[in-house]
């Protein structure tokens, strides 16, 4: 990891020119400097030493956290890093100006993408996990006892050191013996897609063909997860990953979501799908996981009821859903 990566202080003008204020209307804000480095592009221009999260993914609206200090800010092969210290969520990985996760609200995304797959199923013993550089999916699957190999392929290296220099607690999943870096060999009981939303390095993990390639490594009777973006904001791209799976998982398909308060609009979707083979009804789990166990780190978010829910669904996004299956 870069040493220039590292920022040891990052103070903040009382104040930002006005015409800086005026042009701060996307991602691409102008970053004014300091004595050690310039302010990322997502820090606000018009309520300095705030993270603003400005996308085309979600116009019109962005959510902002107050920044505390910066710990980390590099550039790595495939995007933009970044490390900050929050006053109200902890501390925040950034990718390309996206927030990725939190330390106060990670386990909502984390838990929900895991364990709603393999609970779903007997007995998962081989687990491929996508992305995810973070760790925190594999310390999730790292729960399940029944699991005897955890295989993750993530492309940027410094998404997975940065991980286990600032967030220690998520990151721990690699340390797990049964967990194995860059490998995918042979067919797996269940594979979760940890990926970012549909624009730079992410993008093919929202097309079809990717989806196939996801089917023909799966087992009969396999499940997939993936991240599947918000009812609230992504309709239009909901409906066309719910429109493949159904043209190639051949077993169940069903959409499901949590909420996640630093994640546009409050709310994240899963699709969970299911090959051709023993069934699987993804609404009831079947391998209950402990809820109330007394490990060092029990889990935050994840029970049998809210595993439930998450598949009842608002009208709106219901009607929608239900007519692709048609």
């Amino acid at each position: 990891m870069a040493e220039d990566g590292v920022v040891g202080s990052a103070d903040f003008p009382a104040k930002r020119p006005r015409e800086e204020e005026e042009n701060c209307v996307s991602s691409a804000a102008a970053a004014m400097e300091t004595e050690t480095a310039k302010d990322p592009d997502c820090v606000s221009g018009v309520i300095p030493g705030w993270f603003s999260e400005i996308s085309p993914m979600w116009p019109g609206e962005a959510h902002s956290l107050k920044i505390e200090k910066i710990l980390f800010q590099g550039k790595s092969d495939y995007q933009n890093v970044m490390v900050f210290q929050s006053s109200t969520y902890g501390k925040v990985l950034v990718l390309d100006g996206v927030i990725q996760l939190t330390e106060r609200d990670e386990c909502a995304y984390q838990e929900m993408i895991t364990h709603l797959p393999l609970c779903s199923i007997p007995n998962p013993k081989k687990v491929l996990v996508i992305g995810g550089g973070d760790g925190g999916v594999l310390r999730e699957v790292a729960r399940h006892s029944s699991v005897e190999q955890i295989d993750i392929c993530e492309i940027d290296k410094m998404v997975v050191d940065v991980s286990k220099q600032f967030f220690p607690r998520v990151a721990i999943g690699y340390e797990d013996p049964r967990v194995t870096l860059n490998v995918g060999d042979g067919t797996y009981d269940a594979i979760i897609v940890d990926s970012s939303d549909p624009i730079g390095p992410a993008q093919e993990l929202f097309e079809k063909p990717f989806f196939q390639s996801v089917a023909n490594a799966l087992r009969p009777g396999g499940v997939v997860c993936t991240q599947a973006e918000s009812i609230w904001l992504h309709m239009h791209i909901i409906e066309d990953i719910v429109s493949n799976c159904h043209q190639i998982f051949k077993g169940s398909v069903n959409y499901a979501w949590t909420t996640v308060p630093t994640y546009p609009s409050g709310v994240i979707g899963f699709m969970l799908c299911s090959t051709e083979g023993p069934s699987v009804d993804f609404k009831h789990p079947v391998n209950p996981i402990a809820e109330n166990d007394d490990s060092k780190d029990p889990l935050k978010f994840y029970n049998s009821e809210i595993h439930t829910a998450a598949f009842c669904l608002p009208s709106f996004a219901k009607k929608v859903i239900e007519s692709m299956a048609k």
